[in-house]
């Protein structure tokens, strides 16, 4: 449950929408294995998989940070973007990875235990970055803290519910004084119901089930229902942090705000993010770049969802990811990523060691 937002990607209006164009080729499921786990963009280890996300090096060079860092505290450049299976249930219209590479057989997999995992994220995330040490840009204090995470976004691809052991792998980050934040497109209720991230993100792309099944084109006929009851355990996460986050797309699911504002409220989230479709990847086999709203057309929208939702009294934008937050309080940060906490006491390259 990946998008253009997360791996830092950028599009100004003056962007050739054709650089780089792939187009889609869903046509087909090919078998044989996860592709994409193979492919050149990821290093990966077994099933695991994670690749560089763009603001983790524009942090690295001093070019600005997520917007991750900006509502909750995230240090860009010591953020993990990894998954734990490439493999996804749904074919989302705006999706800018290649949906053949989603597509093979579970029960082929051999899958590591979360140790492992834990152990290949940490890895590739090194070997990944280890070229920005020798980069005049990087200053060496900064390569350093990067080189020791404290992040890990599970949201680089696939459905992260459907490695068995994800409630396991999450208390295995957080062993190693890694916070976690899981994104997941809301199908397996029952895994998020045993699942204590960091911050829980639930992604919402339709506020009813005629703009789902077009944008959203699950594979489970019951994808829809199950979101639903998705709602229901987030309403009772209680210790996790709960996110629910709208990629809106032009002329497909940007409409009747308030119709999305009483399905938010099923869940009582901590925070709504309502993101703009990126025109990038194998997305652009699928839809026109107007599709693609701007940021003014963002904040319009999450204006009109906010109006029906009293609770909500903030919305904070951040132009150059096309992204608006709503909050129930201006203080969003994760409370144990403040300047001065335990946890970056404790921290390996900049800590006291209090």
């Amino acid at each position: 449950m990946s998008d253009s937002a997360d791996a830092g990607v950028e599009v100004g209006a003056d962007a050739d929408p054709d650089q780089g164009r792939e187009r889609d080729r869903d046509d087909g499921d090919p078998g044989g294995g996860p592709a994409q786990v193979s492919s050149p963009n990821y290093h990966s280890e077994n099933h695991t998989a994670a690749q560089t996300c763009g603001w983790t090096a524009n942090a690295l060079r001093g070019d600005g940070r997520c917007y991750k860092n900006i509502y909750y505290g995230i240090e860009s450049h010591r953020c993990i973007q990894m998954t734990p299976v490439v493999k996804c249930n749904e074919r989302c219209v705006f999706c800018w990875r290649d949906h053949q590479g989603h597509a093979y057989e579970m029960d082929e997999v051999e899958w590591d235990d979360p140790e492992a995992v834990v152990d290949a994220s940490i890895e590739l995330q090194k070997k990944l970055l280890s070229g920005f040490g020798g980069n005049d840009e990087v200053p060496r204090e900064v390569f350093d803290e990067a080189m020791e995470p404290r992040h890990v976004a599970i949201s680089l691809d696939g459905e992260p519910t459907l490695y068995p052991y994800l409630p396991e792998l999450l208390e295995a980050f957080h062993d190693r004084d890694i916070t976690t934040f899981l994104v997941s497109n809301g199908t397996r209720p029952e895994v998020l119901r045993e699942c204590d991230p960091t911050q829980l993100y639930v992604s919402v792309d339709a506020p009813e089930r005629h703009t789902f099944d077009r944008v959203v084109k699950a594979v489970d006929d019951d994808a829809w229902d199950r979101l639903l009851e998705t709602m229901a355990v987030l309403r009772g996460k209680d210790e996790t942090r709960t996110v629910l986050r709208t990629t809106l797309v032009k002329g497909e699911n940007m409409h009747h705000p308030d119709w999305y504002a009483g399905f938010y409220q099923q869940a009582d989230p901590d925070f709504i993010e309502l993101k703009a479709y990126m025109h990038v990847g194998h997305s652009q086999g699928r839809l026109d770049r107007s599709s693609m709203p701007d940021h003014e057309g963002v904040l319009e929208f999450a204006d009109a969802v906010k109006s029906y939702l009293p609770a909500f009294s903030e919305c904070k934008g951040v132009p150059s990811s096309r992204v608006a937050l709503l909050s129930k309080t201006s203080d969003t940060w994760v409370p144990k990523l403040k300047k001065g906490s335990e946890f970056w006491a404790r921290d390996p390259v900049t800590g006291t060691g209090d």
